[in-house]
């Protein structure tokens, strides 16, 4: 039986690779992996097809020229980050719905102010109808929670944020 950590790892490999999809048998164990990339260059390509409407703007002359700093014109985006940067992101391994608790009249494995050690539970992620653990692998407290219980999830999320020990 493979380990959630063989699946990280294969799941990486086959997200590098150009391989669009994997299946893999083993004692009654399946795993299917299928990248759906038909959409975002579906999307891609509406994107590049669509005409672009610039509003028209009123210009208004000014005595003196402005002098524009191209710094200026960079988009910035500010993540703000909470309790500082030095927390660490257990992040969904696989596409799939999270679930706080092993069942739905159970605790949660894990609330904010909750300390963890490597090997904790901390959800389950389900895909594809099997019930994955998902380990925080980092001693620690949990600060946040960053979905709600329920939620579809992508590969990579960020799930909790952790201060470690």
């Amino acid at each position: 039986m493979m380990k959630i950590q063989d699946i990280r790892e294969l799941i990486k490999a086959i997200d590098q690779s150009s391989i669009e999809e994997f299946k893999y048998e083993q004692e009654g164990t399946k795993i299917t992996l299928r990248k759906e990339r038909k959409i975002f260059e579906q999307a891609q390509q509406f994107a590049q097809q669509a005409p672009v409407q610039i509003p028209q703007q009123q210009i208004i002359p000014t005595e003196q020229p402005q002098v524009v700093n191209s710094v200026d014109k960079e988009v910035k985006q500010e993540t703000p980050v909470p309790l500082g940067t030095n927390l660490h992101k257990i992040t969904s391994p696989m596409v799939g719905t999270f679930y706080a608790s092993p069942s739905p009249d159970s605790d949660p494995y894990v609330k904010v102010g909750d300390k963890v050690k490597k090997e904790s539970v901390v959800c389950i992620v389900e895909a594809m109808k099997l019930m994955n653990e998902i380990e925080a692998e980092i001693k620690g407290e949990i600060v946040e929670i960053l979905v709600e219980n329920g939620q579809l999830v992508e590969y990579g999320q960020e799930l909790f944020l952790v201060k470690p020990e």
